[in-house]
């Protein structure tokens, strides 16, 4: 076969599998990610009213039980298989809150319990978090400096 001929044969394949292949509801998917990530936003919202009102917290010192309890139930709901289901309906909704993270690293925990707690459960975990914590940290070092500097132009 010449090559004209298996370039032919390749764009008609292309265009077969561009066919077959079912179309993504964008509209969609965003539509059940903005609601079901703000009803997790809303829910961490209240928590935090509830800890300010109830436990005598301030503003400063409320977002950290609220994290506490939002990734104890993202934890809780992984265990029991519940996470994931809510995951595919609502895609990034879940993702995106602190309870994505709390799920990934609870989902890597349980899938490679069996081989152990250091060699398993440790190093398979933190193969997740260790980039997220390493970009985590140089993104607000970076913004830190960016900041200062404005601090610096603008004020002077």
């Amino acid at each position: 076969m010449s090559q004209k001929q298996q370039e032919s044969v390749n764009q008609t394949y292309q265009k077969f599998a561009q066919k077959q292949e079912p179309k993504i509801p964008v509209a969609a998917n965003c539509i059940k990610a903005f609601l079901i990530g703000g009803a997790v936003c809303t829910f961490g919202q209240g928590l935090r009213s509830f800890f300010l009102h109830f436990f005598n917290f301030n503003e400063q010192t409320s977002g950290d039980p609220t994290l506490a309890v939002l990734i104890l139930i993202a934890v809780l709901l992984t265990g029991f298989g519940v996470y994931d289901n809510i995951s595919q309906f609502a895609g990034a909704g879940t993702a995106v809150p602190v309870t994505g993270f709390a799920n990934s690293m609870a989902s890597a925990a349980i899938e490679y319990r069996t081989e152990g707690i250091v060699l398993g459960i440790g190093a398979n975990m933190f193969k997740l978090a260790g980039p997220v914590i390493v970009f985590g940290t140089v993104a607000a070092f970076l913004i830190a400096i960016i900041k200062t500097i404005w601090m610096q132009v603008a004020g002077g």
